[in-house]
């Protein structure tokens, strides 16, 4: 419990050090510069991990029981309810401290229009400082529950990926599309890739959050619960 302790306040600093050091002169610039910069970052950081621990895999001590629980027909480990019941805790107090705390209400504020809230007088650098040091904890908790259940793998990283999908799906701005989205991406990944993995290739199911990330982009941009916006010139 003392290394995911430390896990979780190495994972604070190095938030800490990316928004101060990288991040921070992309303030107010297009959200696609942040998106591709923040890519990069992740496998620059995963080929510096690669260089460090050269293995593949390694196990992590089981957090969880791992007896199966039987829900109807289906078999479920523990593992799995207990990591779905503290993301959904993790859910309910993000939504609650977005909503009625001060620094939630800046962190959307500034993630909606950063130059109105710099006019307003907020400190846009503490709120983004603030922001990062929160996303890599998140990451960082994210990271122990999968870890736990599969082991620390390379192939983590492309999770992040994925989840990006998700948030494209569901709506950059909305929690409830995260929520929706999330188990739709994951039943369109099993379910599309059993039933095309004998039709096509074994890794289909891989590519197959990028396929909807591709086709939602085209229908409906802002996603499933997303602000729709219209800028008048």
């Amino acid at each position: 419990w003392l290394g995911l302790l430390l896990v979780v306040l190495f994972a604070l600093l190095l938030g800490w050090v990316i928004e101060r050091f990288v991040l921070r002169p992309l303030i107010a610039q297009p959200i696609l510069s942040l998106i591709t910069v923040t890519l990069g970052l992740a496998y620059l950081i995963e080929g510096v991990v690669t260089f460090i621990w050269p293995w593949s895999v390694d196990a992590l001590p089981r957090i969880f029981p791992q007896e199966p629980v039987h829900i109807g027909t289906a078999v479920v480990s523990q593992e799995y309810l207990w990591a779905a019941a503290i993301s959904l805790l993790l859910f309910v107090i993000l939504s609650l401290y977005f909503k009625y705390n001060k620094m939630g209400i800046a962190m959307r504020a500034t993630a909606d229009d950063q130059l109105a809230v710099q006019a307003c007088g907020i400190p846009v650098t503490r709120i983004f400082s603030r922001s990062w040091m929160f996303a890599a904890v998140l990451a960082a908790i994210g990271g122990i529950l999968m870890s736990s259940i599969g082991g620390i793998t390379f192939g983590l990283v492309h999770t992040g990926l994925k989840a990006f999908s998700v948030v494209i799906l569901g709506g950059l701005d909305s929690f409830l599309g995260a929520m929706v989205a999330g188990p739709l991406i994951g039943l369109a990944e099993n379910l599309g890739g059993g039933y095309l993995t004998p039709l096509t290739w074994p890794g289909v199911r891989e590519v197959i959050p990028y396929i909807i990330i591709i086709i939602v982009m085209f229908l409906k941009p802002y996603g499933l619960f997303g602000e729709v916006r219209i800028e008048r010139i």
